[in-house]
């Protein structure tokens, strides 16, 4: 559990460090907003990317082996990210980067599953889990304006001790069950095509526009890459993702939640690091204090998800969740360009606390259903929707904002897109079943 921690706190917190240094790497390396784009979404296209895989992977191999392997590949291109030249080398770092996370991510999530069978119990450690990754939220923006003031370069840097701490305590751990299947060679391969070629596809269009060539042909691949995965799933001997997952009402409710909250909370905390710092003129430092009492909120809730699942059911939380994430969204994107800082700063709140609530519950709801297993691989389809919603976040919402004259219209739209999403997914969360805990040694997928 304690391995599992620190290897999602180190990622959340790596994600959230980098977007307070942005003005700062773009000084130091002489970057324009698409590098500094892709700075951002050179990690998460690789991570939305590859999580499918990592997440068959991690039943196939093991979570404990799978984990070391992505932490250890994690923390090497963090040390390299630190030590980068120029924005070239930064930027292919960020990619490796993001390889390493998408291991960790559904491996983290099956050591916890196969720690604690019994359901209540794993809701209740899902929920320190999503704690963590809230503590990571909250120390990046933070730590990302403190350590700006010496140096860009010691963002990266903070993650080697974390990380190799990670490592000393999984050492510790007992071997993990594999699932013993060969290797879906055609379902692996597209689904890192369609994955990374959408993901690339947006964020190239936001800089070049819709029309240019390379844009055109990376939403061709894309959506050539999507059939062919359903097909290999469909009619393949021993598939990545099983087709019962696939149909499942819950993993599809699970995955729109996902997407819809990465979509509202990345991108609103990329929109205003950008936008109190261009536009509102406040340091590094202070951009980052600006974000800790929505973070701080999002900590302290995390835990109390699963106190209100267990008397209500799961459904509950993660209704209210995103009606209150959505509100928060709506609201700031209503707000004048004359509103003070400090009313942004509170209206954030909601946004990061609806969140925080909703995404516990929707882990849970959905390991609930599958059997120890195929953890990792379910885990791998939630996290790919909620990595490729940010990674799409970041790549639409900064076309809309380049233009610095028309920043705060862009901002709004920006938000007012993502507040849309996630009242939709909040309707489509409607369509679960009102339960409590449910034994999950069945391993039905309903």
């Amino acid at each position: 559990m304690a391995a599992a921690l620190l290897g999602t706190f180190v990622m959340t917190l790596d994600a959230l460090i980098v977007n307070v240094a942005l003005p700062g790497i773009g000084r130091g390396l002489s970057g324009g907003m698409t590098g500094l784009q892709w700075v951002v979404d050179g990690y998460t296209l690789m991570f939305a990317a590859l999580l499918l895989s990592a997440g068959s992977v991690t039943d196939t191999v093991g979570a404990r082996r799978a984990f070391g392997a992505g932490l250890g590949v994690f923390v090497a291109a963090s040390a390299i990210c630190g030590l980068a030249p120029n924005l070239q080398v930064l930027i292919a770092a960020r990619l490796v980067q993001g390889a390493g996370a998408a291991v960790i991510m559904p491996a983290s999530l099956a050591l916890i599953r196969q720690a604690y069978p019994d359901s209540v119990r794993r809701a209740r450690a899902i929920s320190i889990w999503a704690m963590s990754a809230s503590v990571g939220a909250s120390a990046g923006p933070v730590a990302g304006g403190l350590l700006s003031q010496v140096s860009w370069r010691m963002i990266f840097f903070v993650n080697l001790p974390v990380g190799l701490a990670a490592l000393l305590l999984l050492a510790r751990t007992a071997r993990s069950p594999r699932r013993s299947a060969p290797f879906d060679w055609i379902g692996q391969i597209a689904a890192v095509v369609a994955m990374g070629a959408l993901t690339y596809g947006a964020i190239e269009a936001g800089a070049s526009g819709f029309g240019e060539p390379h844009v055109v042909a990376a939403f061709g691949l894309a959506v050539l890459a999507v059939p062919v995965f359903l097909a290999a799933q469909a009619r393949g001997a021993h598939p990545m993702v099983p087709p019962a997952l696939l149909r499942s009402r819950t993993m599809g409710v699970a995955a729109a939640a996902g997407f819809a909250i990465n979509v509202g909370f990345y991108g609103m905390i990329f929109l205003f690091s950008l936008y109190l710092q261009q536009s509102r003129g406040l340091s590094a430092l202070t951009t980052g204090l600006s974000f800790v009492p929505m973070t701080t909120t999002a900590a302290f809730i995390s835990p109390v998800s699963a106190k209100f699942a267990e008397k209500y059911g799961r459904r509950v939380p993660v209704v209210t969740g995103l009606l209150v994430m959505a509100s928060g969204l709506g609201i700031l994107s209503l707000s004048p360009a004359s509103a003070p800082t400090w009313t942004l700063i509170v209206l954030m709140i909601p946004v990061g606390g609806g969140g925080s609530l909703a995404l516990p519950s929707v882990t849970t709801m959905l390991l609930d259903r599958v059997p120890a297993e195929r953890a990792g691989t379910a885990s791998g389809v939630l996290n790919a929707s909620r990595q490729l919603g940010g990674a799409l976040a970041i790549a639409v919402f900064g076309a809309l904002v380049t233009d610095t004259e028309g920043f705060h219209d862009g901002l709004r739209h920006s938000l007012l897109i993502a507040a849309l999403l996630v009242l939709l997914a909040t309707a489509a969360s409607l369509l679960l079943r009102p339960q409590h805990n449910v034994d999950a040694a069945s391993g039905r997928t309903p």
